[in-house]
């Protein structure tokens, strides 16, 4: 009889298995720097492992990267094959994949330069660029393990179905259609319901621009990969801040989209039927304009046509278009009134706010129906379910929860939500989202220009990133979710200990601010990107697309 594995047997051999599909002249030299004597591993300190057309290539982002490659200037195999190798070592110095298939990946690329010298020329929008995808994406001929021990040699922890390898979602159909390249599937939390990305399979995901710090989640594989850049553009998802979380612990633009606007079927999930507050997909890039490039480029697939769940809905060109003497007004939201953003944070936001009035534009106070209604209906639609679905995968294997996912679940499932409650969880949810739609409306009553808010200028999370073993505070994130509206993070600046000192003389609001703010360490936060988020009403991506691109470029002219 064959000898029965434990749990920590199958995650390390699968770790293993990944590690071993690195080509040995990919391989660092041993031991790896420790991430207190390195603690950022991004530009130069990479570079000294690539040669210089392989920096060139992977420093590019996708719009220039689908101009060389389209052009027949850079071949598809080349530019895939850089991007393997920065990965590789990426994964090396952070634990952020899931899956190589970097033998695969450059097989589709020859065969995209077999069409281009025959003279079919470049296949399109996305030709030659490499994706990455977060590992709820099934990839043919790719395990998906979600970060969970029992999906190991399964289908979603189902075994014998036939499906293991054989299945791809719909997104990942899409893009090859587009002339996107997959080559590796990245990081997650087991459950993808924590902002710190570990599991058991490959540990802590750490943040390649200061590895004492997490690199976000539930996306942080993606995030990390993507500030390594070992991948021009990636997709991870979202369902209380799992995009613009990762994206802005690691200085990159993530777009949130409304639901319905991606296409999301095939993909695996934790609570798959959980459709109270709906995941969603998106991308995160180093520029603004990879993402829009993304996000036409999808919506040229016609996603609706494919997964019941897309509106059906063009790429928009007017609402992608700001005229320059265009007037606009942000609510600033500058804390949620539970736990204040640290300095680096307020720093970001005033400078934003600041950047804002010189360019003419109108700033007023953001005083909504209050987040934390948001943020609690979210945590009712999450553990609607008692906690069933999380608690059987997990016991798949009888490996343990992690830590701040238990604080959510606890260490067994309880009984469901009665079907009446669930209902109730429902009208709530409707009933906030219309007294939000109120308050917005009236905030034309409020601008000079008699028009309703633009966009809302907020922090993503108290802290620039959340170090290892510290307080971990989501309240920034869901209440955007509950209300299903469209979210961009733009990147601001980066921490500095010589600015962003601790507040000695302040004074906490309640506990959870009190140890949040007895725990931030300016020295440890040394260098870790800051962010925001903008985020608009539903269905708004395009315009908030380009407002990220409008203060890109701002911010790249201070």
């Amino acid at each position: 009889m064959p000898v029965e594995l434990t749990w920590q047997e199958l995650a390390l051999g699968k770790k293993l298995a990944v590690l071993e599909l690195i080509p040995l002249e990919w391989r660092l030299p041993q031991p790896i720097p420790t991430a207190k004597s390195q603690k950022d591993v991004t530009g130069a300190y990479v570079q000294q492992y690539l040669e210089d057309w392989e920096i060139e290539i992977t420093e590019s982002d996708a719009v220039r990267i689908v101009e060389q490659t389209s052009s027949g200037n850079w071949t598809v195999t080349k530019v895939v094959t850089a991007f393997c190798h920065r990965a590789a070592l990426a994964h090396q110095l952070t634990n952020c994949l899931h899956e190589i298939f970097f033998d695969q990946a450059i097989a589709d690329a020859k065969l995209l330069d077999e069409k281009f010298a025959s003279g079919a020329g470049p296949v399109g929008p996305l030709y030659g660029l490499p994706v990455s995808f977060k590992d709820q994406f099934h990839v043919h001929g790719v395990e998906t393990t979600m970060g969970y021990v029992g999906w190991i040699d399964t289908f979603e922890g189902i075994k014998g179905t036939g499906k293991e390898k054989t299945t791809e979602s719909e997104l990942v159909r899409e893009i090859r259609l587009l002339g996107g390249v997959p080559f590796c599937k990245t990081s997650l939390p087991h459950t993808v319901m924590s902002m710190e990305t570990w599991n058991h399979i490959v540990g802590s995901t750490l943040n390649p621009h200061n590895r004492l710090m997490s690199t976000g989640g539930s996306s942080g594989g993606e995030g990390a990969l993507i500030a390594m850049r070992g991948s021009p553009i990636g997709f991870g998802t979202d369902i209380g801040g799992s995009i613009r979380i990762p994206a802005a612990f690691n200085g990159l633009f993530g777009i949130r989209p409304s639901f319905g606007r991606l296409p999301y079927v095939g993909a695996a999930n934790s609570m798959p039927g959980q459709n109270t507050i709906p995941s969603v997909c998106g991308p995160l890039a180093p520029t603004a304009r990879s993402i829009k490039l993304m996000m036409q480029a999808a919506l040229t697939q016609e996603p609706w046509l494919h997964d019941p769940a897309v509106v059906e809905m063009p790429w928009r060109e007017e609402l992608a278009k700001l005229s320059t003497d265009q007037k606009l007004t942000f609510g600033l939201y500058s804390s949620d009134g539970d736990v204040n953003p640290l300095p680096p944070v307020k720093r970001a936001m005033e400078k934003m706010k600041a950047l804002i009035l010189e360019m003419g534009h109108e700033i007023i106070e953001w005083n909504p129906p209050s987040h934390a209604r948001a943020y609690k209906l979210a945590f009712e639609a999450f553990t609607s379910d008692g906690g069933i679905d999380i608690h059987h995968h997990i016991g798949l294997s009888g490996e343990t929860l992690q830590p701040r996912i238990e604080e959510f679940y606890g260490k067994k499932a309880v009984p469901a939500k009665t079907v009446d409650a669930l209902h109730r969880i429902n009208l709530d949810v409707a009933a906030y989202r219309k007294e939000y739609m109120d308050y917005w409306n009236s905030t034309s009553a409020l601008t000079k220009t008699g028009k309703p808010v633009d966009a809302i200028l907020a922090p993503v999370a108290p802290f620039p990133a959340l170090e290892f073993g510290k307080s971990a505070i989501v309240a920034y994130t869901p209440w955007v979710n509950t209300l299903d509206y469209t979210a961009v993070v733009v990147p601001v600046t980066t921490t500095d200990s010589t600015i962003d000192k601790f507040e000695t003389e302040y004074t906490p609001l309640n506990d959870s601010d009190r140890i949040v703010w007895e725990e931030y360490d300016p020295e440890a936060s040394n260098g870790t990107p800051v962010a925001v988020q903008l985020v608009g009403r539903r269905l708004q991506e395009e315009k908030m697309i380009a407002l990220a691109e409008l203060f890109e470029s701002a911010l790249a002219s201070k």
